[in-house]
Formats: C-alpha cells, sequence, structure tokens
C-alpha cells in the first residue's frame, strides 16, 4: 500500500542570489484603469487633445498648457464589484480617493497668447479591490496529480544510489507550491513509485486590495495659442495585497478529505517614468486639434513578500519567501484629435498602444555604493528565461477613448464617453510552472486568468458657478476571462497521468461613482 508521507518541515528552493517575478503576477501591476477628475472619466479619458484637465498630465502632458487660470481639483468617490461572492470577509463595495492635483498658470507674454504652466497631480492609476472566485470538478486531474508528475519526472527531488529520493535536498524547479503539495504526496519504497491521491472537485477564494498611486510633476505652455508642449515626470508607489485558499478533494482510499492551501502575497515598491507631449492646430483660427504623446518605460523596484500554508485538517505546514525584484513596462505611444464648436460642444477621441510583451522582467544581481547619492543601487540583469514566456503570453494593447461635451448653458455640462482596451493576453498563454526562472521558483500560486478586453461606457454632469466646480460622473466597466486552477500537463506515453482541467469563465465587472471639486484663480 502507498504511504503518505508528511514532513514536519517544508522543503523549499534552494536560496537564489537573484530574485525576479513571473508574467501574470507582473500583468496585474502594468495594467491601468481609467481614473481621474469626473470630467475626464465622463468623457472616457478622450481629452488628451483637448486639454486642460489635470488628468490629461499623465497621458497628454501638453494637455496643462492649454491652462489659462490657476486651478485646484479633488475627486473621491465608490467603486463597486457587480455580483461579487461575499467571501474571506473581503467587501465588493469600497471608498476611494482617486485625484487631487493642482496646475499654476503664468502668462510670459503679456498677451493672452503665451503661458508656462507648472503642475502636479495624484491620481489611482490601479484600483485593486477585486474579488475572485471559481470553482469545477476535476476529472482525473488535479494541483496535486502536477506536483506528482514534477516528483514522477524527477524534478522535485534528488535520488539516491538506491533509487528512492532524498527529501532533504529538492531540485530548484521545486518552487513554493510545489513545495506545499508534496507533503501530501504518496512514496511506495517497496516498489519505488511514486502516487498521489485522486481529485474530485475544486473552488478557489481570493481577495485583492491594495493600488498603484501616481504623482506627476508636470511643466508645460504654449507658443502663440497654436502649439502646446509638456513634459510630466511621474512617480509611482505600489501597494498590492491579495489573499486566497484554493481547496480540492481528494480521495484516499475512497476517503474523501479536503487539502487547502492558503496565499497571502504582498508587493510593495516605486517606480518612475517620463512623459511628453504635443498638440497644435493645423490651421491657425480653427479650434481643431491634433495631438501627440510618449510615455518611457515605468521602471519599477519592487519587494514581494509570499507566505503558503498546506492544510488537510490534521497538518499545518507554513512557508514563506521574500525578495525584490524589478519590472520595466513597454513605451506608450498615444495620437488623439479634439474639436470644440462654439462654447457649447466639445469631441475627443484617443488612441493609444502598448506591446506588453516586450515587458522586461529583471533579475536582482547585486548592488553597488553610489556615491554621488550616498546610497545603495540594485544591479540587475534580464531574466530571458520569463521574459520570453511573457512574450509568448502578453501582447499589444490598443486603447481607444471616445467622449463628448455639450453645454446647453454656460453652467451646465452634460458628458458621455465610451472607452476601450483590447486584451492584454494571447488566449494560448498559460502560467509555466516548470520556467527555469525564479519567477517560477518562488511562485505561491498556480491558478490563471486570460482576461479579454474591457468594455467601458461612462456618463457625467459638471456644474460651474463663478469661481466652483462640481463634477459627478459614473463608469461601468465589464471584462470576462477565462480561469484555469493550474496549467494543463499532457504525457503522450502515459496518457493517465494527463492533467488537463476545463475552463471556468468568470468575470470583473465594477460601477464606480466619482465626485470632483475644482476651484479657479
Amino acid at each position: 500500500m502507498l504511504k503518505k508521507i508528511f514532513f514536519a518541515a517544508l522543503v523549499v528552493a534552494s536560496a537564489m542570489p537573484v530574485a525576479a517575478q513571473e508574467t501574470y503576477e507582473n500583468a496585474k501591476i502594468i495594467g491601468e484603469d481609467l481614473n481621474g477628475t469626473a470630467r475626464y472619466v465622463a468623457m472616457g479619458g478622450a481629452m488628451d487633445a483637448l486639454g486642460a484637465d489635470l488628468s490629461t498630465m499623465s497621458s497628454n502632458p501638453a494637455g496643462i498648457g492649454l491652462f489659462r487660470r490657476n486651478n485646484i481639483s479633488l475627486s473621491f468617490g465608490l467603486v463597486s464589484q457587480e455580483n461579487a461572492p461575499s467571501v474571506l470577509g473581503a467587501d465588493k463595495t469600497n471608498m476611494s480617493f482617486d485625484q487631487a492635483g493642482i496646475v499654476m498658470s503664468v502668462n510670459t507674454s503679456g498677451r493672452q497668447q503665451s503661458f508656462v504652466n507648472v503642475g502636479f497631480n495624484y491620481h489611482k492609476s490601479r484600483n485593486f479591490d477585486f474579488i475572485l472566485s471559481a470553482a469545477d470538478a476535476l476529472v482525473n486531474a488535479s494541483q496535486n496529480k502536477l506536483t506528482y508528475a514534477k516528483a514522477k519526472a524527477g524534478l522535485l527531488y534528488q535520488v539516491r544510489a538506491d533509487g528512492t529520493p532524498n527529501f532533504d535536498a529538492s531540485y530548484n524547479s521545486c518552487n513554493q507550491l510545489d513545495a506545499v503539495y508534496a507533503q501530501s504526496l504518496n512514496y511506495n519504497y517497496g516498489e519505488n513509485l511514486w502516487g498521489y491521491d485522486n481529485g474530485t472537485d475544486y473552488r478557489l477564494d481570493r481577495s485583492h486590495t491594495g493600488y498603484v498611486a501616481e504623482y506627476d510633476f508636470n511643466i508645460s505652455g504654449n507658443i502663440n495659442n497654436r502649439v502646446y508642449l509638456g513634459l510630466t515626470i511621474g512617480v509611482h508607489d505600489v501597494h498590492y495585497k491579495h489573499y486566497g485558499e484554493y481547496a480540492e478533494t481528494l480521495l484516499d482510499g475512497g476517503d474523501p478529505y479536503r487539502l487547502v492551501v492558503e496565499d497571502d502575497r504582498e508587493i510593495t515598491g516605486h517606480g518612475y517614468d517620463i512623459k511628453a507631449g504635443v498638440i497644435f492646430r493645423p490651421v491657425e483660427y480653427s479650434p481643431f486639434r491634433i495631438g501627440l504623446s510618449v510615455s518611457s518605460p515605468t521602471f519599477y523596484d519592487l519587494t514581494t513578500d509570499n507566505r503558503s500554508r498546506l492544510n488537510d485538517g490534521v497538518y499545518s505546514v507554513p512557508t514563506r519567501e521574500a525578495y525584490d525584484f524589478k519590472v520595466y513596462t513597454p513605451w506608450k505611444f498615444g495620437v488623439s484629435l479634439g474639436h470644440t464648436i462654439g462654447s457649447q460642444v466639445a469631441l475627443g477621441a484617443s488612441y493609444e498602444y502598448a506591446d506588453y510583451g516586450s515587458t522586461d522582467t529583471r533579475l536582482i544581481t547585486g548592488s553597488h555604493y553610489n556615491y554621488w547619492y550616498d546610497s545603495w543601487t540594485d544591479d540587475s540583469k534580464c531574466d530571458d528565461v520569463m521574459n520570453r514566456h511573457t512574450k509568448e503570453t502578453l501582447k499589444g494593447v490598443s486603447t481607444l477613448k471616445l467622449g463628448a461635451e455639450f453645454k446647453p448653458v454656460p453652467e451646465l455640462a452634460l458628458r458621455v464617453g465610451y472607452n476601450y482596451v483590447s486584451p492584454m493576453y494571447k488566449t494560448e498563454g498559460f502560467k509555466d510552472g516548470t520556467l527555469d526562472s525564479n519567477g517560477s521558483y518562488y511562485s505561491s500560486a498556480t491558478d490563471y486568468t486570460n482576461w479579454g478586453g474591457t468594455n467601458r461606457i461612462t456618463a457625467g454632469v459638471g456644474l460651474n458657478i463663478d469661481q466652483f466646480s462640481l463634477s459627478a460622473a459614473y463608469q461601468y466597466s465589464t471584462c470576462s476571462g477565462e480561469f484555469r486552477p493550474f496549467m494543463s500537463y499532457t504525457d503522450a506515453s502515459n496518457p493517465a497521468d494527463n492533467n488537463i482541467a476545463d475552463i471556468v469563465k468568470v468575470k470583473n465587472n465594477r460601477h464606480q461613482l466619482l465626485l470632483t471639486l475644482g476651484y479657479s484663480f
């Protein structure tokens, strides 16, 4: 009979001098939401050529050059996930502080023609509040079986001369989840065979929280009220957390038992980027404008802290890994159009493109002392294995923004917008736990979701009274994805070892209510 092996101490991957992150975890950090002032959101973000809104500081810095007066604004509201289950004590509706900024406008010509503006703006570029739940039956498949396949292939443990596994030493291909699941594998010493318990079903519940805060510093201006130029330096502050519980029902000799892996991850750190933009009127006396913008990669220095725990109702085995890593996002390019009809109508359209397959995950190789700045700086190099996986998993993303504003009277503005973001993930992409990369070695979860495109419908209203303004916006965003609890595994020579879980459809639909208070002086 197979003998179940539970270890008193967890077997973990050998300590590495370098560390990097994994494609699917990186993708959570590098994406962006539609957020900012209520006017910007209500018009679908299509203000890159129209300008004169603090939120354009991060999309087309030249938009700040259209301000003619000093301006302050503050935005906050509610974000609610549609039909989210009540799991792990997570709330589906949360308050959010979304934007705060100021621009100072200085007339440099003595005429109302040329200005130099300086500004600062904070906005929440990413809101991680999201509850993910997925469950399905398992037919001759499980995460437990995936770890078994690695053990059977000799990828988890070194083998002694007598053919038995050395449980005190692991190969680098043993990641954090393999190390946890290895606790539940069976090994028959008499027949020198690995075994596993069959799975009947699984369930994953995970609560995501946190945000990416972006702090932008801008200088901009215009030349003869026809050409507008802008430059923004952005600082990004990352605070991401998730807690999840993945459970499989396994059969031990026909007796069902529940194997639960708790996954607790936190990612913190910062990054910076540089953005430049231009807006120009091709016809001197026409209000029609064209905008062009470019954003450098965001250069992130991040730290992750991963905690996992195996619990089968009898044994509870913890493990923990923490390390630093770097991620450089892709370049982003934008083109936009803007047109006004008198003082009553404003129309905007924008297009942005970024190739997320070129995201650069980097290994920390050491550090050196920078005498000029009196500080230590991390040295790094490209994680070629993970970057190749990223290129095979992620792709170029197009963002289309459309918006319109109508003022029936000067004091009242009505706004509508539409925003579409094409899929970042390739349909054939998967989280590959066999990669020879530290991003795989220290992985604390095997599930992944290939999210589709995001559609956002927006609307809003604005009220101006003397120097004060009050704007409200509503945004509905919808996105569907294909969830898998672990990578599929097939063995043509032994089909009985095939390990394939069915796709489960999941959704991330959100409602946002946003309010902006503004003052011009």
